[in-house]
C-alpha cells in the first residue's frame, strides 16, 4: 500500500530517510511530501514518531475528476459507512489545482454533501461537521483532473507537539526545528556527549525539540495523550495501543538518562519566561539552562563538543540587520570554536554575513518564508599548521599531551559533566572544577567566567610533601596546566597559578603579581570584582556561596553586620537582596576599598551602608548598635601590628559573646571558619547562646569532595 506524508518544502529528503528508518519499505521524495510504501501499521507509527511530517494521509479513494459533478459522484461512490459512523463529526481539508475546479472551499463543500447524502441514505442519520476538532479529518487533493480522498491519520498538523504554552512573535514550527537539529547532526553529537546551544532561543522551540529528541520522546505522545489521533473506523486501535505502550517505555528510559546539556539565552526576558513555561510543559525544564543575555555576553562553552542551533531574526520581507548576523558569527567563534552549527538564516546574503564557512547549504521554508539553512563544521576552522604549533601550550607536542595530563583532563571533563545540571539550574559562573581529585596532581582549579563571557582559571598548587623531588612536582604541575588549558581552551595569560601552603585565614595575603587586573563576575544578582593574580585569594570565597545566599534572603528589610568582611561579598549580596542597612568591618584598607568598589558596581551607596576600618573585636566591644543578621567569618589567626593578636580557637567564645550582644531580639548570627583543627566550645557557648551546626547545608556541590573546607554554625541569643 502507498500512503503520503506531507511536509514543509525543503524537508522532503530528510523525511524520506526518517520514514525508512521507522520501518517503511520505501519512501520517495516529491514536492512538499513523500510517497511511502508501507502498511497501515507503518503509517500509524509515523503518526506517533515522525518529527518532520506535517500530516500522514491514508488514501481511501481515487477517481477521475473533470468537474464538480464528477467530484460529487466520485465521493458519493465511497462506502462512507466503513469510515465514519453517523455519530462522528468530520471536516474536509481541500487542495485543488487546474482549471476544472478552482475553489478549494467549494470542492470541500461538494465532498461534504456527498458524505452527508450517502450516510443519510444508508443509515437515516447524517454526521455533523466540526472544522475545529473533528472525529475524522478527510483530505482532498484535486490535481491534473484526478481526485484523491484520504484519511488524515494524524488528526491535524503534526508540528503541534502539545507542549507549547506560550508563543513568541515569530514562532518556529517544531518540524522545521527538527530539520535544523538533524542538519546539525544533533542526535550524533548528543550520543557523543555533546551539548546544545541556542543563543537567540526565543520561546525555546529548538532546545525543547532537541531535548525531546535526545530523550527519545515520540512527538505524538504529548500531542495525542491517551486518545487516538482519529476516530476513523479503519484505524487499528490495538496496534496503536501497542505502539504507544512501547513509546511510553522508551520515553521513561530516555527522560531518566537525559543529560542537562542544553543552553538557551535571549536578550528578551519575556522570551525566556515563555521558554521556561514551554520547557516545563514538555517536561524538560531540568535539562535546560536559560539566561537573559545578548550574544556579546555569551560565556565560553565548557564542553569541547556540541552543536549550536539558531534562528536569527528576520521577517517576511527578510528584513534583518547583517551586523547582528556578523556579531553572532564572531560570538560563536569565540565561545564554541570546535562545535558544529546549524543556522536558519533569512537568506543566503544574511547567512554569508555570519562570516562562518558553511559546509553545506539547504533551502527550506519556515512557514511561507524561504530560508537558507547553513551547516558549519567546525565553527572556527583549524589554523594553518604554523599558527597551530605556536598556539600549543608550553611543553606540549603537536601529537598530544602526556598520559598524566590526559588523566587530569579526563577527570576535569567528568567533573564538569557532574556539575552541569546544578550549574545550569543555579546559574553558577564561578566554581571549583577540580580539587586534588587525583592525589599526585594536588591542585585546586577554580573557574571564573566574566560578565563579558571570558573564562579565566585560578590554579592553586598545594605544597607537596618534603620527600617528593622538586622536579617531580614541577612536571606534575606542568601536566595539570596542560590539561586545564586543553579542557577549557583558554590562553596562558588567563591562567593564574599560585602555591598555597596555609589556609586563607593564616596567610598574609601578600602580593604575587602586580598586574592590577580586576575582572567583573556575577554571583546571583550581584556583580563582583575579583583579582586572580595579585593576591593569594581572589576576593571571592566560592565555598561560602550557599551561606551568602541564605543570609542575604534573611537580611531583606533588616540590618546586616559583616565582621572580618574581607572584600564584602556577603554585604553586597545582602544589599542587593534588599537589606535595610549594612555595616562592614575589617582592618584592611585594601579590602574595604575593594568592598566600596563592589558596592558601587551594583549601584549601592549612601549612609545606609557603613564601612568601618577597625579591629573587629575592639569595634564590637565599643559598638552600641543592634543588628538582625550578623556574619562572622574570622581568620584562623592574626598578628597584625595594628591590632591585638587574634587566635580563633582561643578567642572565639569572647568574640561570639560580644557579637551576640549586638543582636536584636529574634536576630541570628552566622559563624564560620576554615581552621581544620577548630573545636567549638559548646559548653561555654551554652551559657548564653543556642547553637546549631549547619555546616553540611553550606557546602556547595563543587566542594563536595572537601566538606571540611569550612565549618558553619547558626547562633541565637538565649
Amino acid at each position: 500500500m502507498t500512503f503520503f506524508a506531507s511536509c514543509g518544502k525543503g524537508l522532503e529528503y530528510l523525511l524520506a530517510d526518517e520514514l525508512v528508518a521507522l520501518g517503511c519499505a520505501r519512501a520517495t521524495a516529491t514536492i512538499a511530501g513523500v510517497n511511502v510504501e508501507g502498511s497501515l501499521l507503518d503509517a500509524q507509527r509515523a503518526v506517533l514518531w515522525s518529527r518532520l511530517a506535517s500530516r500522514i494521509l491514508w488514501p481511501i479513494a481515487a477517481f477521475e475528476c473533470a468537474d464538480e459533478h464528477a467530484l460529487y459522484a466520485g465521493a458519493a461512490a465511497v462506502d462512507w459507512a466503513r469510515h465514519l459512523s453517523p455519530g462522528h463529526t468530520f471536516a474536509i481539508d481541500a487542495h485543488v489545482s487546474g482549471s476544472a475546479i478552482t475553489h478549494a472551499r467549494y470542492a470541500a463543500q461538494r465532498v461534504k454533501d456527498a458524505i452527508v447524502d450517502t450516510l443519510r441514505a444508508s443509515t437515516g442519520q447524517r454526521p455533523d461537521v466540526d472544522v475545529e476538532s473533528p472525529d475524522v479529518r478527510i483530505h482532498l487533493v484535486v490535481r491534473k483532473g484526478r481526485a484523491t480522498l484520504s484519511i488524515d491519520l494524524s488528526g491535524g498538523p503534526m508540528h503541534r507537539r502539545g507542549w507549547r504554552r506560550v508563543q513568541g512573535t515569530a514562532p518556529l514550527k517544531e518540524t522545521v526545528a527538527a530539520a535544523v537539529l538533524l542538519r546539525g547532526s544533533w542526535p550524533q553529537a548528543y550520543a557523543e556527549g555533546g551539548d546544545l546551544l541556542d543563543p537567540m532561543c526565543g520561546s525555546g522551540t529548538l532546545l525543547i525539540e532537541g531535548a525531546l529528541m535526545a530523550a527519545d520522546v515520540a512527538p505524538g505522545l504529548l500531542r495525542h495523550g491517551d486518545a487516538p489521533p482519529t476516530r476513523w473506523l479503519g484505524f487499528d486501535a490495538d496496534a496503536w495501543a501497542g505502539l504507544r505502550s512501547d513509546a511510553i517505555a522508551r520515553e521513561a528510559r530516555g527522560r531518566a538518562a537525559l543529560r542537562p546539556c542544553f543552553h538557551g539565552s535571549d536578550v528578551d526576558p519575556h522570551a525566556i519566561r515563555a521558554a521556561r513555561e514551554n520547557a516545563q510543559a514538555a517536561g524538560v525544564e531540568d535539562a535546560i539552562g536559560w539566561s537573559v543575555r545578548d550574544i556579546a555576553g555569551l560565556a565560553l562553552m565548557q564542553n569541547l563538543s556540541g552543536v549550536v542551533v539558531c534562528n536569527p531574526p528576520y521577517d517576511a520581507r527578510l528584513a534583518a540587520d547583517p551586523a547582528l548576523y556578523r556579531a553572532l558569527g564572531e560570538a560563536l567563534k569565540r565561545v564554541a570554536p570546535q562545535w558544529r552549527a546549524a543556522l536558519l538564516c533569512g537568506d543566503a546574503e544574511l547567512a554569508h554575513a555570519t562570516g562562518l564557512r558553511a559546509k553545506k547549504r539547504y533551502q527550506l521554508f519556515n512557514g511561507a518564508i524561504e530560508c537558507s539553512l547553513i551547516a558549519v563544521d567546525p565553527i572556527a576552522p583549524p589554523q594553518r599548521e604554523g599558527a597551530e604549533k605556536r598556539a600549543l601550550p608550553e611543553g606540549a607536542s603537536p601529537k598530544g599531551i602526556s598520559s598524566g595530563a590526559q588523566m587530569v583532563a579526563n577527570r576535569l571533563r567528568k567533573n564538569l559533566d557532574r556539575l552541569a545540571r546544578w550549574r545550569q539550574q543555579e546559574q553558577i559562573t564561578c566554581f571549583r572544577a577540580y580539587d586534588a581529585d587525583i592525589p599526585e596532581y594536588a591542585c585546586a582549579v577554580d573557574v571564573y567566567t566574566t560578565i563579558d563571557g571570558e573564562t579565566w582559571l585560578h590554579v592553586q598548587e598545594y605544597a607537596a610533601p618534603a620527600d617528593i623531588p622538586e622536579a617531580t612536582t614541577r612536571k606534575r604541575l606542568s601536566d595539570l596546566l596542560l590539561a586545564v588549558r586543553e579542557v577549557f581552551g583558554v590562553p596562558r595569560e588567563r591562567v593564574a597559578v599560585k602555591t598555597r601552603s596555609t589556609g586563607k585565614g593564616g596567610s598574609k595575603y601578600g602580593h604575587f603579581d602586580h598586574r592590577g587586573e580586576f575582572l567583573t563576575v556575577e554571583e546571583g544578582a550581584a556583580k563582583l570584582q575579583v583579582n586572580l593574580f595579585d593576591y593569594l585569594d581572589t576576593g571571592l570565597f566560592l565555598d561560602h556561596r550557599p551561606l551568602r545566599a541564605r543570609m542575604a534572603l534573611e537580611a531583606r528589610g533588616k540590618r546586616f553586620l559583616n565582621l572580618f568582611c574581607y572584600t564584602g561579598v556577603a554585604t553586597v549580596q545582602a544589599a542587593v537582596q534588599g537589606a535595610a542597612q549594612t555595616t562592614s568591618v575589617d582592618l584592611s584598607a585594601t579590602y574595604l576599598e575593594w568592598l566600596a568598589d563592589n558596592l558601587r558596581g551594583n549601584g549601592i551607596g549612601g549612609t545606609r551602608h557603613r564601612i568601618a576600618q577597625a579591629d573587629a573585636m575592639k569595634w564590637l566591644e565599643a559598638d552600641t548598635g543592634e543588628y538582625d543578621v550578623i556574619f562572622c567569618d574570622p581568620p584562623t589567626f592574626s598578628n597584625s601590628k595594628r591590632a591585638a593578636d587574634f587566635d580563633v580557637q582561643r578567642d572565639h567564645v569572647r568574640l561570639l559573646r560580644a557579637a551576640l550582644a549586638r543582636l536584636a531580639p529574634g536576630g541570628v548570627l552566622y559563624f564560620s571558619n576554615n581552621f581544620r583543627r577548630f573545636r567549638l566550645d559548646e559548653a561555654a557557648l551554652a551559657a548564653f547562646a543556642k547553637v546549631e551546626d549547619i555546616s553540611a547545608s553550606t557546602i556547595p556541590p563543587d566542594f563536595a569532595r572537601n566538606p571540611r573546607i569550612h565549618r558553619a554554625w547558626r547562633l541565637q541569643r538565649l
